[in-house]
């Protein structure tokens, strides 16, 4: 008749013959069993796992810090060679200009010092040649002193009827006759004048 209360309610009856318990309902034994259960994985995780996880963030973590550290590093060299490279670049540009500078001030002196030479060396060439164009008066006029003076002496001893072959009376004729000649030319080109 249990046997039939049993099929009625839509339950098996177990061994003993007893009902079987509430799915749902509580037991006791199987909750701190579960609550010892979890509390040995609580503290295994927390004492095991839990420090390998912090050691590996902790880890990362640093390695990262070091990462920003270091970059943060190059870059601050990056940083300091780009400015030093650019404080020679400028320095090379002022360099540069200064000795563009000094070169166009050299070449100026180069080309005064230049015409300076031309001008004297052509002061030079000039007096030279007003030194020669003398030289070769004076030997123009000697010679021409010598040959009017033969010829003046040869016509004056024909006109006289006498030798002048003496060279001290043919010198004194000669030189009578030349400032003869020289004061009656300036005579006449003071008239032309």
């Amino acid at each position: 008749m249990q046997n039939l209360i049993f099929l009625a309610e839509g339950t098996e009856p177990t061994e003993g013959g007893h009902a079987p318990e509430n799915p749902l309902g509580f037991v006791p034994v199987e909750f701190a069993l579960s609550l010892v259960t979890f509390g040995i994985l609580l503290f295994l995780i927390w004492k095991y796992v839990a420090p390998r996880f912090e050691q590996t963030f902790a880890e990362r973590t640093q390695a990262i810090e070091g990462g920003i550290a270091a970059a943060e590093t190059k870059q601050a060299e990056a940083d300091a060679k780009l400015a030093e490279l650019e404080k020679q670049l400028g320095d090379a540009r002022h360099e540069a200009a200064r000795i563009r500078e000094e070169a166009r001030e050299q070449g100026a002196q180069i080309v005064a010092e230049m015409r300076e030479t031309a001008q004297a060396e052509s002061a030079r060439i000039v007096e030279h040649g007003k030194a020669q164009i003398e030289a070769e008066r004076q030997q123009a006029v000697t010679s021409l002193r010598a040959e009017v003076g033969a010829l003046a002496t040869g016509l004056a001893g024909r006109i006289v009827g006498e030798s002048l072959e003496d060279e001290a009376r043919q010198s004194r004729v000669v030189e009578r006759f030349l400032t003869d000649l020289e004061a009656s030319n300036g005579a006449a080109s003071g008239s032309v004048n």
